[in-house]
């Protein structure tokens, strides 16, 4: 599975730009930018997050932060293959640590690895973190793959075995790495004691095993990390990276371009040409794993039907949006795997607009038009609730967009603006995607490199046991997805994520606006900056400003 997902993957990497600057504005006599400050890296995220403790929380921005911060036994290399942090190596059916029949895990861990506060790192910590888990008590955002584990055993302080009462394939992304950024381990030492983890002081300035450490998360304005000089690996080059909080897209490219913000990651299309034209910066484009989407709450009546999801995807001009409002950069699709991910369905292509189509689909299926132009059937108006987050003029611009096409199928919508952190807040600190609070919304998945996307879309995940927020069910898909999950075997694997993808074309639950082509603008002093696909901030030991 991994041989074959490092031959896609390099393929891609290798068609990946780095742009250059123009003009030497901000330049200093030396060549540098004058605003660069030695050895600090100021990094640029939209708004805030309700905690530093990724047990518990499933915003993409926190993933950043915890990568560079917490505990991990797997983190990913510039291929998206994983590989080894606190563990030795990465269990396999080859190397033995993983059993004939996928049941049983043994996993080695690193020996003289010590906490940021200079606490040892042993087993204790992971068989900690594995049943603060699996306690109905921790708000985890789902339990998915860990429900599978029967039983710990801990033959001694650098061995830990999982046993499992079903194989479970993607256990590698799952069970403390970096790809699947949650949850990571936490430290017994620190929190054998807490008497409620979700509230504990602990996860507003949480001690980890990572390059760096926190030193200060200052609300709605920064936090900060410095270089944490008991990581094992050694101290990296940097001494000190901000994330500078920014309620506003527009607000972040202004701050680059005075110089106050050094590297905005994941950086919107909307942004592409302006970024191109900053002095003293550079850009990185390269294929992700991410797609931008609308989800349709398939409990709602309103957006029940898949023939009514299927013609607002017919209405959608999706290719006039990526063009105008992305400016070409983002990969049509109507799946949500990437083409750089081997786990891509090469069968499923791109539906083109076609209006008369959506409205023939509605009309033959009784949807009238009402006096004011929008359709109703048995008294279920297509009048939606359309949920967004605020902060992104250009994701205001591309809803526009959308209302002016749906409208000429006799469907409207009143928008909803929450704040990102409320948006994405998991299911127990009243999250509105997590509590459904909307017939569609508009956000990102971003997603991992095994092809497990069960947490998103099986019936067992709906929340607040999962992340399943669309309430989609679909019994081949379902079936599919498990047996995915029991396989270690790649062909078979792969067969399973074409018919999910292939359902889910045929539903419509989500609506693939684009597959992403990930954007970073950097400060052209910054060095060695290469991210993958799987978990950006991986590779941090030189990179350097």
């Amino acid at each position: 599975m991994r041989t074959i997902a490092l031959a896609l993957v390099c393929a891609f990497l290798a068609a990946c730009t780095k742009v250059g600057t123009t003009g030497t504005a901000g330049q200093s006599a030396a060549g540098g930018n004058s605003f660069t400050k030695p050895h600090a890296l100021r990094i640029a995220m939209l708004g805030d997050v309700t905690t530093l403790n990724p047990l518990l929380s499933t915003d993409l921005q926190l993933f950043w932060m915890a990568d560079l911060t917490m505990a991990w036994l797997f983190r990913y290399d510039h291929a998206n293959r994983p590989v080894a942090e606190l563990a030795t190596e990465v269990p396999s059916l080859q190397n033995g640590d993983v059993s004939p029949d996928g049941k049983t895990i043994t996993v080695h861990l690193r020996k003289g690895v010590k906490w940021s506060d200079g606490a040892p790192f042993t087993a204790d910590d992971v068989v900690f973190s594995t049943r603060l888990v699996l306690d109905p008590k921790t708000n985890v955002p789902g339990r998915d793959g860990w429900d599978r584990v029967v039983k710990m055993d801990e033959p001694d302080k650098y061995t830990v075995v999982y046993h499992l009462r079903q194989p479970y394939s993607p256990f590698v992304v799952t069970f403390f790495s970096t790809g699947g950024s949650n949850p990571a381990i936490m430290p017994k030492h620190l929190l054998e004691s807490t008497k409620d983890i979700n509230h504990d002081a602990y996860n507003s300035l949480p001690i980890g095993i990572g390059p760096f450490k926190y030193v200060a998360w200052k609300r709605s304005d920064r936090i900060e990390l410095v270089a944490n000089p008991t990581y094992w690996r050694g101290v990296p080059k940097l001494q000190k990276i901000t994330f500078q909080i920014v309620p506003n897209r527009d607000t972040i490219l202004t701050a680059l371009q005075t110089g106050d913000i050094d590297l905005w990651p994941l950086a919107p299309p909307a942004y592409y040409p302006r970024a191109l034209r900053l002095r003293g910066f550079k850009v990185l484009r390269q294929p992700g794993f991410n797609f931008g989407h609308l989800d349709f709450n398939v409990a709602h009546p309103a957006v029940g039907d898949p023939l009514v999801r299927r013609a607002l995807l017919l209405a959608w001009n999706r290719r006039e949006q990526r063009d105008k409002i992305g400016h070409g950069v983002g990969i049509l699709s109507d799946q949500i795997q990437s083409p750089a991910n081997p786990f891509h369905d090469s069968r499923i292509g791109f539906t083109e607009l076609n209006v008369n189509q959506a409205n023939a689909m509605l009309d033959r299926d009784g949807w009238r038009r009402g006096s004011d132009g929008i359709r109703v059937k048995n008294g279920v108006r297509l009048m939606l609730d359309l949920v967004s987050n605020t902060g992104s003029p250009d994701t205001d611009s591309r809803i526009e967009l959308l209302r002016t096409d749906w409208a000429k199928i006799g469907v409207g919508f009143v928008r909803k603006n929450v704040d990102p952190a409320l948006l994405l807040a998991p299911y127990a600190q009243g999250g509105i995607i997590s509590h459904g609070k909307f017939d569609v919304v508009f956000f990102a998945w971003f997603l991992g490199p095994n092809g497990d996307v069960s947490n998103l879309y099986s019936c067992k995940q709906f929340p607040p046991n999962g992340q399943n927020d669309i309430h989609w069910c679909n019994q081949r898909a379902e079936a599919a997805m498990d047996d995915l999950k029991l396989t270690y075997d790649f062909a078979r694997q792969k067969r399973d994520s074409d018919i999910v993808q292939e359902e889910m074309q045929k539903d419509t639950p989500t609506i693939v606006s684009a597959v992403s082509e990930d954007l970073y603008y950097y400060n052209a002093d910054l060095k060695d900056f290469r991210p993958n696909q799987t978990s950006y901030f991986d590779d941090f030991m030189n990179v350097d400003i």
